[in-house]
C-alpha cells in the first residue's frame, strides 16, 4: 500500500478509482450495483466532485482487492492537499518581489512551489535580479538552493551561484 500511496499522493481518489475500473475492464455502473451504490454516486466520485465516505472507500478496497483503508487514506491526503492550497499564503514566496517579465509564461498564483522549486530556482538564479534571489533564498534556504544550483554564497548583497558544468 505504501508504494501506491507514495505515486497517488495528494490525488483525488476517484481518479484513481476511474483508472482502476478501466484497468480491469470494469463498468462504473455494474460496479455501482455490485457496490448497492447509485451509479450517480460512483460518477460523481470518479470525476473529483464528491469524496468519500469511510463505508463506501471499505466497500471498493475490498471489490478491487486493495488493502483495507487504501482508498480513504488517499482521500485523507488529497484533503490534506487541499487544505494546504488554501492557505497559499503560506506555502510561496512574497511574489510581489518578483517581476511580471521573470515568469511570463505562467500564472504566478498557480504555481506549486514545493512541486517545482528546482526549475524556479534554476529560473531565479539564471534570470534574477538580486532582490529575487534573496526572496528565494529566505523562502527555500541555503541548503535547497545549493542542492539545486551547486554551490552559493551571500555576501553583502552580491549572490554569488557556481554552477558544475561539464566542460567538453
Amino acid at each position: 500500500m505504501e508504494s501506491m500511496l507514495e505515486k497517488y499522493k495528494g490525488i483525488h481518489p476517484g481518479m484513481i478509482l476511474e483508472r482502476e475500473l478501466k484497468k480491469k475492464n470494469l463498468k462504473k455502473v455494474a460496479f455501482a450495483h455490485a457496490l448497492n451504490e447509485y451509479p450517480q454516486t460512483l460518477n460523481q466520485i470518479t470525476k473529483g466532485k464528491r469524496g468519500l465516505t469511510p463505508a463506501l472507500s471499505l466497500k471498493i478496497d475490498k471489490a478491487l482487492g486493495f488493502e483495507e483503508g487504501t482508498m480513504l487514506v488517499l482521500q485523507a491526503y488529497f484533503e490534506i492537499k487541499k487544505e494546504k492550497k488554501k492557505s497559499n499564503n503560506q506555502l510561496r514566496p512574497n511574489i510581489s518581489n518578483f517581476r511580471k517579465i521573470l515568469f511570463w509564461d505562467t500564472d504566478i498564483t498557480k504555481i506549486d512551489w514545493e512541486k517545482q522549486y528546482r526549475s524556479i530556482i534554476r529560473r531565479i538564479f539564471e534570470r534574477g535580479n538580486s532582490q529575487e534571489k534573496e526572496e528565494i533564498i529566505n523562502f527555500y534556504g541555503k541548503d535547497k538552493i545549493k542542492s539545486v544550483t551547486g554551490n552559493i554564497s551571500v555576501t553583502s548583497g552580491v549572490i554569488t551561484l557556481l554552477h558544475n558544468r561539464k566542460t567538453h
